[in-house]
């Protein structure tokens, strides 16, 4: 049975990123928990660093997952802004962009995207502790911005689904460690064409716009596609969202 350390950001006397009495730490500790149970159904052996509003710092909080002997650590937070309203997006934090650390974190946002969140994608952070002294792989997803309205509409209105978005990014990780050879993944096509430059541009106006894009050249074309979920509800709320933005999609696998 795989293990994970679930680290619900902040706590106690550390409020984290606060906005009009909203705190950090009361968020990411509900969705944390829902994360969690929605793993231990799904066959995983799960530790929190904390299950109440106590503090314990970055350093044992590392301590803690290294105790447990875990598989995976996963530290859930919310981002802020200077400026309220100007920040929006969902990002993953990794020591180093490399590895199993970054396939899980890529899976997450790309689940998290599917949701309506702009992907702020992945990028490195050495200098965080929970990161750099976790002695399994590490991520730390920023789950949007405490201080965007938009971003606090999608958390708390699509509650469940944020929990479960996560919670399937976690679990495609694992899966993917040992994939069976019936593994069906989809995605959302919204181009095809002869001439890569023409696909290049559709990819370079969909990263823009936040989402998770690439091109893959198939039977002599060059195919834009979004996403790669183990679970077709998510891919039909990523086609969906396609949709709003103007984009002509197909589900594919």
């Amino acid at each position: 049975m795989p293990k994970i350390v679930i680290d619900p950001g902040h706590g106690g006397r550390d409020p984290g990123a606060v906005y009009e009495g909203r705190q950090e730490k009361d968020d990411v500790l509900a969705l944390a928990l829902a994360v969690g149970e929605i793993l231990e159904r799904n066959g995983v052996d799960v530790v929190y660093t904390r299950t109440t509003d106590v503090y314990n710092s970055p350093y044992e909080k590392a301590v803690i997952a290294n105790n447990a002997d875990a598989d995976y650590f996963l530290s859930i937070h919310r981002n802020s802004s200077e400026t309220p309203g100007t920040g929006t997006g969902i990002q993953t934090l990794v020591y180093r962009d490399d590895g199993i650390r970054a396939e899980m974190a890529r899976n997450i946002n790309s689940e998290l995207t599917s949701l309506g969140f702009r992907d702020l994608g992945v990028e490195e952070r050495p200098n965080l502790v929970v990161l750099r002294r976790t002695e399994n792989p590490a991520v730390l997803v920023e789950v949007g911005f405490i201080n965007n309205q938009e971003d606090n509409m999608l958390f708390d209105e699509q509650f469940n689904s944020v929990a479960d978005a996560i919670a399937d990014g976690v679990l495609e990780t694992i899966d993917g460690e040992d994939p069976p050879a019936d593994r069906v993944l989809y995605r959302v096509q919204v181009g095809s064409y002869q001439n890569s430059g023409n696909a290049n541009a559709e990819l370079q106006q969909l990263l823009r716009q936040g989402f998770p894009a690439f091109v893959l050249y198939e039977d002599g074309l060059y195919k834009v596609q979004v996403g790669a979920f183990e679970v077709l509800n998510n891919a039909v709320r990523m086609e969906q969202t396609l949709r709003r933005a103007g984009y002509n999609t197909f589900i594919t696998t």
